[in-house]
């Protein structure tokens, strides 16, 4: 059964703008720290950053309480080894979780030159 639903869509270059603004502080603000390893050597770290933050902010959409009641921390989104995206929920967003019966979430990410699209199914 569904439980939840969310999408997002991010311009590319508002992340840029903000990681000239604030470097490194801004990656570690949104990424955890097995994020932030990933993100240090991607080819396009704007882009990569872009649908790590289209992604939390879908799953707060889907969870029903957006980025507040839970924080950019409490997700964590990795790709498999094939390249599909996953996530690993932490915190408050793993007690939501179980509070509404989710028992799987699915996440998906794409990107053009220009924006950042993330789309996430929470089910149980």
């Amino acid at each position: 059964m569904i439980r939840g639903v969310g999408t997002d869509i991010v311009a590319i270059a508002r992340i840029e703008r903000a990681l000239a603004r604030h470097g490194a502080r801004f990656a570690a603000r949104i990424l955890r720290p097995e994020e932030l390893t990933v993100f240090s050597s991607a080819a396009r770290p704007a882009a990569w950053l872009a649908k790590r933050f289209a992604a939390k902010e879908a799953l707060g959409k889907a969870l029903g309480t957006g980025i507040g009641a839970v924080s950019w921390q409490d997700f964590s989104v990795l790709n498999a080894s094939g390249g599909v995206p996953t996530v690993q929920c932490h915190g408050r967003a793993q007690q939501l979780l179980a509070q509404r019966g989710v028992t799987e979430v699915w996440i998906s990410l794409s990107d053009e030159r220009d924006h950042a699209l993330a789309f996430a199914v929470l089910s149980g």
